[in-house]
C-alpha cells in the first residue's frame, strides 16, 4: 500500500490520533509495564532493548498497513486482540491479524500460490505444509531472506536456535521456510485419580494380571478401555474410551496428524520415517516421492496401517460413548471435560485451557486437575527409533508473491509475536510453547501442578518423538483432503478399512503421477516407482536396513505393558 507522505495527510493522522504519529519507546514502555511485567524470558533492560530495535527498525514502513493471517485458536486471539495493537503502537506499521478457519487459511494460501496476488503479507499455516513450500518455491526461504534482503529487518536477538520446531519448519535443503509462531501436541490423556484409586487398581489387577497405569502400548490402552467402559465410578457409568467418526474434514485431521506412525507405520527416523514416512509415502535418495501404496514401496495400506484404522473403529464402536460415533472433532473435544471418559489415546494439548477451567467435574478444589496427561501408548508394529504422535505447528510463511516492503513490515511483526520479550507471556495464555528458554522460566515451573503434566512432558526428551507431517507430502491441501473421504467411508462401514487404504493409497497416487507428468516441481518432484508385491518391498527395506513396509503380525494383541505415571514423570529428570 502506498506510504502517506504528504503533509496534509500526516495533519489528518495526527488529529486523528494515528499511531504512527505517537510510536516509539514511551508506547513500548506503556505495553511492558501493562501486558509484560516479568512474565519474559528477558529482564526489563533486555525487554527495552530489543522493543528499541523494533522501533528502529520499523521507521521505513511507519504508516503501512499489513494484512496477515492464522486459524482462530486461543494464542492467534491474543495477538489478534493485544499483540496486534501493542506493535501498531509500538512500530507505527498498521496490523490487520485476521482469525479464520484453518481451511479457509491453507484455501487463502493455495489461492495466492497459484494466481500471484497478494492476498495476505504473511501466513500462520501449518508446517505440515513444509513439503510443498519446499517443491513448489512458492515461500521465501527464511535463511536466505534473513542473509539477504530481509537483513535488515531480522532481529539480532531473534535466536533460532531458541525456537524448539526448527526441525520441523527446515526442508531437505537444510533452509528454514517457515518460523514457528504456536506448537500443540497429541498425547495420551487420562483420570489420573481414577486410575490411582485402592478398588479400581485391585479390580484391574484381580482381571487381568498386571497394574492399572499409562499404557505403553495399544494392548494394554483396549484392556483399560475394556476395564472402564460400564464401571460404575463415584454412582455414574462412565467410558474407556472417547474418539470422533463423524465423516466430515476433520476425521481426515484424526489420521494425517500422526495416528498410522502410532501403530508402527512407516520407517525409523526423527523427526518423520525415512524413506517411508508416517503417511506411508516413500521418496527416493533425492527426496523424490515413488509411492504410497505397497505395490510401489509405501506403506498407506500396508499391514501397520490397516492395523491402526481397524483398532480405530474396534474402540470406538465398543467403549466410546455411543453419539460420538456421529461426532466431529470440535464437538468431540470438550466431552473428557464432563467427567466420564477414563481416558483418551488421542488428546490435544490445545484442550489444556479448557480443561483446567474452576468448576469442571475434571478439577479439584484445589486448581489442580483430576487427570494428566502422557506419552501416547504404541501399536504392535512401532519399533523404538519412530516417531509417536503429532504436534501442530502453526509457522509463519512470508510468500514470493508478496513484495519486499511489505513482506519486511509482516517479517517484523512475526517476530514481535514470536520474541523473547513477548512469548512467555502468551505461552501463559494459549498453553502452545515454542521456546526452549519459554519452557525454562520459572513461572511454568510454578504453574506446572494446575496444567496436568504439559510441562513435564514438554520439558521431557520424550518430546522429540512428537512431530508433523515432513517432507515427503508433497502437496499437502491437495493430499489432506483424501483422507477423511476414504477414513469415512471405513468408519461408516460403507468399505473395510483394508479396502479404504488401498482407495486412499491409489487416490493419492493419482496425485502423485499428475505432478510427475505436470513436472511442476522439477527434479524434487514425484517418480513413480514400478510396481512389485509386498514380499519383494519388505525383502528391499530390509536389505536397505529399513522397516517400511512390514509384514502382516499374526498375533496383534502383544503383550499389555503399563507404567506408573509418577514414576514414568521421575524418570524424565534423571
Amino acid at each position: 500500500m502506498r506510504r502517506h507522505i504528504l503533509a496534509s495527510t500526516s495533519v489528518i493522522a495526527l488529529l486523528l490520533g494515528s499511531s504512527s504519529a505517537f510510536a516509539g519507546m514511551d508506547e513500548a514502555k506503556a505495553f511492558l509495564d501493562a501486558e509484560i511485567k516479568d512474565m519474559s524470558a528477558l529482564d526489563r533492560a533486555g525487554q527495552e532493548a530489543e522493543m528499541q530495535w523494533f522501533v528502529d527498525a520499523a521507521k521505513p514502513f511507519s504508516g503501512m498497513e499489513i494484512k496477515v493471517v492464522s486459524e482462530t485458536i486461543t494464542t492467534h486471539e491474543y495477538e489478534s486482540k493485544t499483540l496486534a495493537k501493542a506493535f501498531t503502537d509500538i512500530t507505527g506499521i498498521k496490523i490487520t491479524h485476521d482469525l479464520i478457519g484453518e481451511g479457509d487459511v491453507i484455501e487463502k494460501l493455495q489461492t495466492q500460490m497459484q494466481s500471484g496476488e497478494n492476498i495476505y503479507d504473511a501466513y500462520v499455516n501449518d508446517s505440515d505444509l513444509i513439503g510443498t513450500h519446499w517443491r513448489y518455491l512458492q515461500a521465501r526461504s527464511l535463511t536466505d531472506w534473513m542473509a539477504n534482503e530481509g537483513k535488515d529487518v531480522t532481529n539480532p536477538n531473534l535466536d533460532v536456535a531458541d525456537y524448539i520446531g526448527t526441525k520441523f519448519t527446515t526442508a531437505p535443503d537444510g533452509k528454514l521456510y517457515q518460523l514457528p509462531d504456536q506448537q500443540f501436541a497429541n498425547l495420551y490423556w487420562f483420570r489420573y485419580d481414577w486410575f490411582n484409586d485402592e478398588k479400581n487398581k485391585a479390580d484391574f489387577k484381580a482381571k487381568y494380571g498386571y497394574d492399572l497405569g499409562v499404557p505403553v502400548n495399544w494392548s494394554a490402552y483396549e484392556d483399560i478401555a475394556e476395564f472402564f467402559t460400564g464401571r460404575d465410578v463415584n454412582g455414574q457409568k462412565v467410558y474407556g474410551h472417547m474418539d470422533y467418526g463423524k465423516k466430515d474434514p476433520s476425521l481426515g485431521w484424526r489420521f494425517t496428524d500422526a495416528w498410522l506412525s502410532m501403530a508402527g507405520n512407516g520407517d525409523k527416523g526423527l523427526p518423520n520415517g525415512l524413506p517411508v514416512d508416517e503417511w506411508g509415502i516413500k521418496v527416493n535418495e533425492k527426496s523424490q516421492p515413488i509411492g504410497s501404496c505397497v505395490a510401489r514401496g509405501g506403506d498407506t495400506n500396508g499391514p501397520a496401517s490397516v492395523y491402526s484404522i481397524v483398532k480405530y473403529l474396534d474402540w470406538l464402536k465398543a467403549y466410546a460413548p455411543p453419539e460420538a460415533q456421529g461426532m466431529t472433532f470440535s464437538e468431540s473435544g470438550p466431552v473428557p471435560a464432563q467427567g466420564a471418559i477414563a481416558q483418551q489415546i488421542f488428546w490435544y494439548t490445545a484442550f489444556t485451557a479448557d480443561m483446567v477451567k474452576p468448576g469442571l467435574p475434571v478439577m479439584n478444589e484445589d486448581g489442580t486437575p483430576k487427570w494428566r496427561m502422557a506419552p501416547s501408548p504404541h501399536g504392535v508394529y512401532w519399533k523404538d527409533g519412530m516417531k509417536l504422535g503429532y504436534q501442530d505447528v502453526g509457522s509463519w510463511t512470508i510468500l514470493k508473491s508478496t513484495p519486499d516492503d511489505r513482506a519486511k513490515a509482516a517479517w517484523l511483526y512475526a517476530q514481535f509475536v514470536t520474541s523473547k520479550t513477548v512469548d512467555v507471556k502468551k505461552s501463559h495464555v494459549g498453553l502452545t510453547f515454542i521456546r526452549q528458554s519459554t519452557l525454562d522460566h520459572k513461572s511454568f515451573t510454578d504453574r506446572a501442578p494446575q496444567l496436568g503434566g504439559l510441562i513435564e512432558f514438554y520439558r521431557s526428551p520424550a518430546r522429540v518423538q512428537w512431530s508433523p507431517t515432513g517432507t515427503n507430502v508433497p502437496d499437502y491441501p491437495k493430499l489432506a483432503q483424501l483422507w477423511w473421504q476414504a477414513i469415512g467411508d471405513a468408519s461408516s462401514g460403507a468399505k473395510t478399512a483394508q479396502e479404504a487404504m488401498d482407495s486412499l493409497c491409489a487416490e493419492q497416487e493419482k496425485v502423485l503421477e499428475r505432478l510427475e507428468r505436470a513436472g511442476i516441481q522439477g527434479d524434487i518432484g514425484p517418480k513413480m516407482a514400478e510396481e512389485h508385491d509386498l514380499a519383494y518391498w519388505n525383502a528391499e527395506a530390509v536389505k536397505a536396513g529399513n522397516l517400511a513396509p512390514q509384514l502382516k503380525i499374526e498375533n496383534e494383541k502383544e503383550k499389555p505393558i503399563t507404567i506408573n505415571y509418577d514414576e514414568l514423570v521421575k524418570s524424565w529428570s534423571k
